[in-house]
Formats: C-alpha cells, structure tokens, sequence
C-alpha cells in the first residue's frame, strides 16, 4: 500500500490534457493520476481515521446514501466523473465520494466538528493596470505533492444536470482523486475563480456537497448563472463556501466579486451573500464569514483567520502584482502565517499559490513561497472566440 514519503515539498506539479465525456475524461485524470489519488487515499486522516468509519456505521452510510442519492439528482454527470476517476485509479468510489463529502459525515451524525486550520487565502487588487486575483491554496499536510492540472473539454450527446451543460472546457488546480473546481481555476468563458473553506457549525447530509458547487461553477458564463449555481434552488448547500472572482469578457470596469454560501439549514436554497470588489478597491478573505451570519465551528480556524487578516491589515495597502506576492507569502505571524510552512510537523500547508493577472490573462503558479521562488508555470487563459472577445 503507498504510503507518504517524507521527501519535502517538490518543485513539480503534472498537468493533463484530455478531451470526451465526463466519464472518459474521469477516467483519464484517474489512470494517469492513479499512483498520487491511491497514495492520497491511503494517508489521509479525515478518511481514514473518521470518514470510512463512520461509512460503516448504519447512521453513517443513511447520511451517505441520501447525499449520494441527491448528487446523482442533480449533477448525474459529476458522479460520473468520479466514477471514471475512481475506476481509472483502481480505488473504490466509495472512498472517492466520502472525500467529496468532507466533514458532512461527522457534524451531521455525530454533531462533531473539525477543528483544523486547514483553509486557505485570497487577496484581490483592482488598481489601474494591476487587476490581481492571488491566493493561497492551504490544504493538510498530506495533500502537500498530491495535486495536479486537468485541461479539460468536456463534450456530451446532451445536456446534462439541473442546469442543462452540454459542453464545459476548463482548467483547474486539483487535489488527488478530488473534481475540479475547489482551489482555483477558469474556464473558456473568462470566469476566473478560487476558494476558501468556511466552517458552518451545522452541516446537513442529504444537501449538495460544496465540491459540487465549486464543480458547477466550471461551467458558468456570467455572474447570474454564478449566483444560481450557488444558490442551488430546490436544494441548497449541505456546508459554506466562499468564492473569489471576476470575469475577463465582461465589458466595463474590472469588478472582483466575493460570495459567502452558508448551508440551507430547513431551507431549499443556500444563503448567499455578494460582495463587488470595485476598481480601486482591496479585498482579503480567508475562512471565516465576513458578512453573513452563521454560526461557525471556531477554534483553530477562526483564530488562523483572525490571525491572517490582522497580518495583511498590518501591511502596506497593495497595489502591484509584486504587492500581493508579498501579502501572499509573508510569515511574520507569530502563531498563524499567511504562508504556511511552520515545519514538517505542521498539519496545514500552503501546496501552492496562484497569481491570477487579469490584464495579461495569465496565471502563475508557485510550488514554494512566491516570495523567494519563481513562478512553477504560467499558464496563458485562453478564452473562447465570440463577438466580444479577441482572444
């Protein structure tokens, strides 16, 4: 059985091109991923040591089925997709879609709630010709060399899922074994976008899981369909979520957008809370609701994200790209850095930081702390052909 290596933060991140249906391109991430989904399956602790357990359990597997059975009502083609991963790696689904699940399991049947800082950082500066969206992607120690590129073009015979999407291309930020769309991508359409973790005290089983949101939101065209994809009426969300961004073929002013989504608690639609980045205008968010009133799990990950804004608040307003690098990668917290890298034995890791450049509509990646690396890739967004667009 893989198990992890103790071999440091690598300076390599794979990608994969591939083009069909979601099953097939499913299937592809999986048979060449397969050696990092089946390591990330193997250590990591949430399902290991709590998720898997619990799927043994008759109050465990209900919570289970009916999540399941909600995701295949709605989004039949995301649960294909990780079939196709989950057969192309050669792991059980079970244990593919128990990851996409999260914390539902444990907060909904044992009314337990992770306490981890696991989570991660974004920063928007919208200054004349300086039009950034940079972000941290903070994961557990173990996903730490477990991510990966997907290129996608997705084709299909017909339409597919609640919103009726025939054809989705895209390029995501990928943990092992996970769907694209929880770190950091865009798609053809011009939608740029990260994520943030925010922990709701109350999850419910049986909602849609927040990696199927991020998921469905590959496929969107414009802020209104953005907006109801989270919103996700007739069902809701089953935990929060926080999404960063802009689209690049809007015409006027850049704008930058914050959404916060909470879950449908005895609703049939998630809260969400639009936030409009203006030219001029700085925005920070990290794993804690700003606007919306919800009860959070606190501990360690209120504190970490306390700790975080009072650090980028400390600093010079930014301005330029290298500005945001700067926030992105600085350390000088005492308890909780804004880059995370306390040591091997630290839980909570910064796996890699994306430096999204509207302007040149390119997106840099780093491995390391951008601080003191280069950028690992940069990656052109190439936007798909129409009236209003040139690229």
């Amino acid at each position: 059985m893989p198990v992890s290596e103790k071999i440091g933060r690598r300076n390599c991140i794979p990608v994969i091109y591939c083009r069909g249906t979601h099953y097939e391109v499913g299937f592809d991430v999986g048979r060449t991923f397969s050696s990092l989904i089946q390591s990330f399956v193997a250590t990591s602790g949430p399902l290991n040591k709590v998720y898997l357990p619990l799927y043994d359990s008759p109050e465990g597997r209900k919570a289970y089925d009916a999540t399941l059975a909600t995701c295949k009502e709605n989004f039949p083609q995301y649960v294909r997709e990780i079939e196709g991963t989950a057969d192309g790696a050669q792991v059980p689904f079970h244990k593919l879609f128990l990851l996409h699940m999260d914390d539902i399991l444990p907060n909904s049947v044992q009314k337990k709630s992770s306490e981890s800082t696991n989570g991660c950082s974004t920063l928007c500066c919208n200054q004349p010709n300086q039009e950034i969206l940079g972000h941290n992607e903070d994961a557990l120690a173990e996903t730490l060399n477990h991510i990966y590129f997907v290129s996608a073009h997705i084709l299909e015979d017909s339409p597919q899922g609640k919103w009726k999407v025939r054809e989705e291309k895209f390029t995501s930020l990928c943990y092992a074994g996970h769907l694209p769309g929880f770190t950091m991508s865009y798609n053809h359409h011009g939608f740029v976008f990260s994520v943030n973790i925010v922990s709701a005290k109350t999850l419910i089983a049986g909602k849609t899981p927040r990696y199927f949101l991020t998921r469905a939101l590959l496929a969107a065209e414009n802020l209104l369909q953005a907006q109801q994809i989270l919103r996700d009426a007739g069902v809701g969300a089953a935990e929060g979520v926080s999404i960063n961004m802009t689209f690049l073929s809007q015409e006027g002013d850049r704008v930058f957008h914050n959404a916060e989504v909470g879950p449908a608690l005895n609703a049939k639609e998630s809260p969400l809370s639009i936030l409009t980045v203006s030219p001029g205008e700085l925005f920070f968010h990290t794993n804690k609701y700003l606007r919306l009133q919800i009860p959070e799990v606190g501990g360690m990950i209120v504190s970490s994200s306390d700790s975080r804004h009072a650090t980028q608040e400390g600093m010079p307003t930014p301005k330029t790209a290298d500005d945001v690098i700067n926030v992105l990668g600085d350390q000088s917290g005492k308890e909780f850095t804004i880059f995370r890298e306390a040591g091997d034995d630290d839980f909570v890791k910064t796996v890699a930081v994306g430096i999204f450049d509207c302007v040149n509509k390119t997106w840099s990646i780093y491995a390391d702390n951008p601080k003191t690396s280069k950028p690992i890739v940069v990656l052109p967004i190439e936007i798909k052909s129409s009236k209003n667009s040139t690229t």
